[in-house]
């Protein structure tokens, strides 16, 4: 593991920056597709979000210059957890999509109502977009797929990268 972690990569300033980059990266995808390709997200597309936010907020911090060097070391934990959260949502997601769990009533329950009326108020109360439905998908795997892949990468990369990588590059 020392030949791998002792490349630039892994130092902890560049990983937090790679990190970063990618967060930003990924949240900049999801708004493109929604306000330029105009593909609605449903609740859980929009708390995977989150995590990523989270995660370039953090990234950011563990740029500063004045950031201590055993503070970037901890950042770059909690950079992989917000990744792992987000993985995890999306693996869920996924599922939900896939019909392999099932999904919040909020938004892929069925509408049930013993009344005209609250057959009525429980059609309006449900979202436009659902949960359950595959909105875009490439080689069949949905957005939501794709985030858990690549979240779970990073979460690997930062972890690897807190616990092994160094804080200055020697050669």
């Amino acid at each position: 593991m020392s030949s791998l972690t002792s490349s630039p990569i892994f130092n902890h300033r560049n990983a937090a920056g790679i990190a970063a980059l990618a967060a930003a990266g990924l949240l900049i995808t999801v708004f493109a597709m929604q306000y330029i390709g105009g593909l609605a997200p449903c609740s859980l597309c929009l708390t995977q979000r989150w995590p990523h936010g989270i995660a370039l907020a953090l990234g950011m911090i563990a740029l500063m210059p004045i950031t201590a060097a055993p503070a970037r070391k901890l950042i770059l934990a909690l950079i992989a957890l917000s990744f792992a959260v987000t993985a995890g949502i999306g693996f869920y997601h996924a599922g939900v999509e896939y019909g392999w769990f099932a999904g919040p009533t909020a938004c892929s329950g069925n509408i049930t109502g013993n009344t005209v009326e609250e057959l009525k108020q429980a059609l309006m109360a449900q979202p436009v977009v659902r949960c359950d439905e595959v909105a875009w998908s490439l080689f069949g795997i949905s957005l939501a797929g794709y985030n858990f892949l690549a979240s779970a990468t990073l979460a690997v990369f930062c972890t690897v990268a807190a616990l092994f990588g160094a804080e200055k590059f020697r050669r």
